[in-house]
């Protein structure tokens, strides 16, 4: 017989990706009751253009709970909406906007986020990125009482996670997810119970996460191999890091240091695993690339099909 949960606290979802679906698939199987979900407007995506529903609107009908997608949360007529569901606690994960006041002050308790890193350390879009970019030893998650300013309110609960440095961000956010998740069902108990502290983040060592945009994936050859291996696993599946092969584009996937030196950006030596790239300090090894027009094939494959030698120039 599956264990029968007494449903208890009253939970609003906010999420729109695959982050956000694992915590509320966790959710869903503790003791809290979900009575809504909110996400963004379906999108229209691929050659047919057909509309396709984020993994929270696709969950929603699944559990048969409502699913809101405003286009603004500022509409009073959202903000009525929400107040129907008598929520005690909004969860927010992933969500892609900020609440307003006005939503803020709806549930019975307060709103709660599942931020990507140690806050108040990266602050921001993309804290999971930026922590494999920068090369962290640690990272982790944090659950936060949301207030009006980004990614400010007060630390709830954390969880460290030792990052080792082969992870890519693709990974580590997985991994993240389900840590996140786990984390969530167990500070949203404690809450529940009334046994967590709220403390306030330390301004002095707020740090900021821009967001990922396509111009950050260019690779300049001319900074170390270690900075620029960093780059490609932070940048893993999206923007992605690439440079310029006889004026075409060509996507670096997979990179590993090594030692060897050259002008930068010149290729320095090709062999079975890969072709040498020289950098501003030692090099790479790159081990698969994916050229505009084309697809994604070995570093070998690519030297064979393209006639790439000793002494070409990647810009």
């Amino acid at each position: 017989m599956p264990v029968q949960w007494k449903r208890n606290m009253r939970i609003v979802f906010f999420g729109s990706d695959d982050f956000a679906a694992v915590c509320l698939r966790e959710l869903q199987q503790s003791s809290q009751r979900i009575v809504a979900c909110v996400t963004g407007p379906d999108v229209q995506k691929g050659r047919g253009m057909k509309f396709a529903l984020s993994p929270i609107k696709e969950f929603a009908l699944e559990i048969d709970v409502p699913c809101l997608q405003p286009v603004t949360l500022k509409d009073t007529a959202v903000v009525e909406q929400l107040k129907g569901f008598n929520a005690d606690v909004f969860v927010v994960v992933a969500y892609g906007r900020l609440l307003p006041q006005a939503v803020l002050d709806i549930p019975k308790k307060f709103c709660v986020n599942v931020h990507g890193s140690l806050l108040p350390q990266y602050r921001g879009a993309a804290p999971v990125n930026w922590a494999v970019i920068n090369g962290d030893k640690l990272t982790g998650v944090t659950v936060q009482k949301m207030v009006l300013e980004l990614d400010a309110g007060d630390i709830i609960s954390q969880q460290v996670m030792p990052l080792n440095d082969q992870i890519t961000s693709d990974v580590l956010r997985a991994e993240m997810a389900q840590v996140g998740a786990g984390l969530l069902v167990k500070t949203l108990h404690d809450i529940e119970a009334g046994a967590f502290n709220c403390t306030p983040q330390n301004k002095e060592e707020v740090t900021y996460a821009a967001k990922m945009t396509k111009e950050l994936g260019l690779i300049d050859w001319k900074k170390p191999a270690t900075q620029i291996e960093r780059l490609v696993r932070g940048l893993r599946p999206w923007p992605g890091t690439y440079t310029l092969y006889k004026g075409k584009v060509l996507k670096i996937l997979e990179v590993e240091p090594c030692m060897a030196q050259g002008q930068p950006g010149t290729i320095v030596d090709m062999a079975k695993d890969g072709f040498v790239v020289a950098c501003g300090q030692d090099s790479l090894r790159v081990k698969k690339v994916h050229l505009e027009a084309s697809k994604a094939v070995s570093a070998y494959d690519f030297i064979q099909g393209y006639k790439l030698k000793v002494g070409d120039q990647l810009v």
